[in-house]
């Protein structure tokens, strides 16, 4: 019994190992402010500064407009940009990468530890 309490031990602490790489966050703090879902592009820039690398793609979806603090569908397809910024904070921090979506924060994640200056 003993030996299968090590087994099971062993592989929960290599999956803590391996979690920081496959963790989405929903949030990200930049100096004393918080970055998290639905922020707009130019206010993560304004409070994080430049990311270290950035990539853009294209998605096809449903067109909605805000209206009260919701998006509202409707009939028809746009194309939208899909951002991908990727912030290292150096080697002793965890790098973060956030997903736009049509200029606003869909998703947060928790990388590895950056690379030195």
């Amino acid at each position: 019994m003993a030996t299968d309490t090590r087994g099971r031990a062993g592989i929960l602490a290599a999956a803590l190992l391996v979690a920081p790489s496959i963790c989405a966050a929903d949030s990200m703090r930049c100096g004393s402010q918080v970055i998290s879902e639905g922020d707009t592009i130019e206010d993560v820039l304004d409070l994080c500064g430049e990311p270290a690398a950035t990539r853009r793609t294209w998605i096809t979806r449903q067109p909605r407009f805000e209206y009260g603090g919701q998006e509202i569908p409707f009939p028809g397809q746009e194309e939208v940009p899909v951002d991908v910024w990727t912030y290292d904070f150096g080697p002793s921090k965890l790098m973060r990468r956030i997903r736009f979506v049509a200029g606003k924060v869909d998703s947060i994640e928790t990388l590895e530890h950056g690379s030195s200056p």
